[in-house]
């Protein structure tokens, strides 16, 4: 996973041509651990080639807000600057709902 590290480097990762997806975290979450437990092995599989970025919500909670990103960790899918899916939070706790997200737009 790349760490984005600015607003500018968020802005283009969100317009490549082809799908992205950023993961929104923080620090201080205990979701956001669980998710880092599973997640390596849900990527390693069909979606090894999925380019995956992650930011941290509260060092930019503007974008975060912008994208209605109201719980951590949330996966969402961009391309060509435009979110094509969100997977929120509440839905975001096993492998198995990780998996079924990305299926819908990596498969």
């Amino acid at each position: 996973m790349i760490m984005i590290q600015s607003e500018q480097q968020f802005n283009e990762t969100i317009k490549k041509e082809h799908p992205v997806v950023v993961k929104f975290f923080a620090g201080w979450c205990p979701d956001c651990k669980r998710m880092d437990a599973f997640l390596p092995s849900v990527l390693e599989g069909d979606f090894s080639d999925i380019p995956f970025f992650e930011i941290d919500k509260d060092a930019f909670p503007e974008i975060a807000e912008s994208y209605d990103v109201m719980g951590i960790p949330s996966l969402l899918v961009f391309r060509n600057g435009e979110k094509l899916g969100h997977l929120h939070s509440a839905n975001a706790k096993t492998p198995e709902q990780v998996t079924e997200f990305l299926s819908k737009y990596f498969s």
